[in-house]
């Protein structure tokens, strides 16, 4: 009879992080609005062992403008939540998701005449 091997063939169980479905539903929502808006063309998602990102970009052929960065290591140091911008700096970090992303989401914000 055959072995059995689990998939992956690995010693030890590989952890990754990932984001929560209310988070990933949060950093779309901004993703749909922002395509609506011409600001956005496409997108990247990268599950690693440290930490998941998830990159917007202007076109699919450049390097993105931002990336929102989970990294559960930094939770009770600088916050797990960080955006980063299309130079590598750290725009934004923070312990909850929706204030990271407030900068992005005041490049929405329109001024209205009445």
């Amino acid at each position: 009879m055959g072995t059995v091997h689990p998939f992956p063939a690995s010693k030890s169980p590989a952890t990754q992080v990932g984001f929560e479905r209310a988070e990933l539903s949060r950093i779309m929502d901004l993703y749909g609005r922002m395509v609506s808006a011409g600001q956005w063309k496409d997108y990247a998602i990268e599950f690693r062992g440290d930490a998941a990102s998830f990159w917007a970009f202007r076109r699919t052929a450049e390097r993105p403008e931002f990336k929102v960065e989970k990294r559960p290591a930094l939770r009770n140091k600088q916050g797990m939540w960080a955006l980063i911008g299309e130079n590598g700096v750290v725009l934004k970090r923070g312990q909850e998701l929706g204030p990271v992303l407030s900068p992005i989401e005041r490049r929405l914000m329109k001024v209205v005449n009445q």
